[in-house]
């Protein structure tokens, strides 16, 4: 086998069921081993941050690497921001970039697409990325390979390897799979004692899942702890979705002074707050009424875990979650914690059929067509759109809810159905729209038929909160729903609550095809959990 069928076998093995890419004339040669192969099928989109995004999306949605593959320079300085958000969400992303040949760099001109030096682009994602390769020695690529691949996993985080193009069809060996190595297991054992003896001197404990738990598939193991471990559990903003369909009471997600006072109550008071791969950043807890003391948290993230002033490093979250469950015997709950009642969610509620379409009603209507047809996994942008998620139903939910890159939604909704074979609803709002929503023209050849729900308010609206006066938000009035047939869809344009019912539910029965309801929404109306969320940190930058 050579290079290229080598690389793709590894992947494969590693979870990868898929490449995204777009080719250019130094990645052709890659491109054409991957076509004729066959080894993963192969999805072009129209520009590299597409690729990206619709690769981080199966990544998160199946587990395993998610994998981008594009041309040197213009192709992959295009992937630098979504390698950036990967990085930051502890995605485990995989960049194959083609490179100019050893003659060609040799040459002594200057190539195109390169930029200070050969080595520019390499030095750009050394930056963004926990481990890189160039493959320019078959002898060595496959250990290469080996050593990234396992890395991207172990880390939860992306790579980057450099394919110059007079390299993937060389002979080559088959790729090996690198043994993990086990933690210390005195330091692993002391370190779950310890967890389980301050949870157990706690008088209000309180289990928070972050994304960490998806990344590295151990949703079903941290339910069953939960279940174990008989205390309220909670997800962070990031970790909204998780546990879904686990049989775990959720509490709820946390979301500080914009989401429900008595759960924030409950986890801004906890002496024993357990964080399970929970991101400790500003949109987790920035707009905490009372700052949480990480003096008294338990943190398990990015392969340690921090107890006040002890620190054990180099214990895996997987490792950990097994050694405590191996610690709490399995029993027989009375009575398990409830979830909180949902706040402005009702799906249940009368419909006003002539009333304007407020983000509110989006979730409602959401929420009626999941209860009529089943739970339906979310792909959602930034801004409103995400904040409106909160109110709709658990269900599987992927968003950049920290990086906050625009233009993810629609992609990244490619990128769940090619990877899972689940049709999502995609929620996006007009300015990330009018950014990727166009890669929808590419979903009739490939047979995804996604829908899509923009909310098209004519601004960016959640800038708008903050910056009210500004004229630099305004967007302008773009008529989506008429966009969708010359891009291979079904266009439905919304005003009212009854238009919105019925074009989710005329939406939803129609296969075969991408549907694209185009709300429109008046300029000032936002979700009660982004007014929340922006009267929150107003506030708490004045110092109230």
């Amino acid at each position: 086998m050579n290079l290229a069928q080598r690389l793709l076998q590894a992947l494969a093995r590693r979870g990868a069921t898929e490449v995204f890419g777009i080719p250019g004339d130094f990645a052709l040669p890659l491109f054409r081993e991957i076509e004729r192969s066959r080894i993963l099928p192969l999805y072009t989109f129209s520009h590299e941050p597409a690729v990206g995004f619709a690769a981080d999306a199966a990544t998160r949605m199946r587990g395993g690497l998610g994998v981008a593959a594009v041309t040197y320079g213009a192709g992959a300085f295009n992937l630098v921001n979504t390698v950036a958000g990967a990085y930051a969400e502890r995605v485990p992303l995989v960049v194959l970039s083609g490179a100019p040949a050893a003659h060609e760099a040799a040459s002594g001109y200057q190539l195109h697409h390169q930029v200070k030096t050969l080595d520019s682009q390499w030095r750009v994602f050394e930056e963004l990325t926990v481990d890189r390769a160039r493959l320019d020695d078959a002898r060595q690529a496959p250990a290469l390979i080996a050593r990234v691949l396992d890395t991207a996993l172990r880390e939860s985080r992306p790579v980057y390897l450099e394919v110059p193009r007079d390299m993937p069809q060389r002979a080559c060996d088959e790729v090996p799979v690198t043994s993990e190595l086990a933690p210390d297991a005195q330091a692993l054992a002391a370190c779950a004692d310890e967890l389980l003896q301050r949870l157990r001197d706690a008088k209000r404990p309180l289990l928070m899942a972050g994304v960490e738990v998806r990344r590295f598939g151990l949703e079903a193991r941290v339910a069953e702890l939960a279940r174990r471990l008989a205390i309220p559990v909670v997800t962070s903003f990031m970790g909204r979705g998780l546990l879904t369909g686990q049989d775990v009471a959720l509490r709820g997600t946390y979301l500080g002074l914009a989401g429900c006072p008595e759960l924030a109550g409950e986890v801004e008071h906890s002496d024993g707050l357990l964080l399970l791969g929970v991101i400790v950043s500003d949109t987790n807890f920035a707009v905490s009424a009372r700052r949480i003391d990480l003096r008294f948290a338990i943190q398990a993230l990015d392969g340690k875990v921090v107890m006040g002033h002890h620190v054990y490093p180099d214990v895996p979250l997987g490792r950990l979650v097994d050694a405590l469950l191996e610690r709490v015997p399995s029993r027989r709950v009375a009575q398990e914690p409830q979830p909180l009642p949902p706040r402005g969610r009702d799906a249940d509620a009368p419909i006003d059929e002539l009333a304007a379409v407020v983000p509110a009603d989006i979730a409602r209507a959401v929420n009626r067509l999941m209860r009529a047809h089943g739970a339906i996994p979310l792909a959602c942008d930034v801004g409103d759109c995400l904040f409106t998620a909160m109110d709709i139903d658990p269900t599987a939910l992927i968003a950049p809810g920290y990086y906050a890159s625009m233009g993810y939604g629609v992609p990244a909704g490619l990128g769940l159905q090619a990877a899972t074979g689940q049709r999502p609803l995609i929620l996006v709002g007009d300015g990330a729209f009018q950014m990727t929503g166009w890669e929808l023209g590419n979903a009739q050849r490939y047979g995804w038929d996604p829908v899509v729900v923009v909310f098209n308010n004519a601004s960016w609206e959640m800038l708008r909160a903050f910056e009210p006066e500004a004229g630099f938000n305004q967007l302008g009035v773009w008529d989506f729903a008429s966009m969708a047939a010359g891009m291979g869809g079904d266009g439905h344009r919304v005003r009212t609550c009854g238009e919105l019912e019925r074009a989710l539910s005329l939406a939803w029965a129609s296969r075969g095809r991408f549907q694209l309801i185009d709300v429109r929404i008046a300029q000032g109306e936002r979700s009660p959990t982004l007014s929340r969320f922006v009267q929150a940190v107003k506030r708490l930058s004045a110092g109230g």
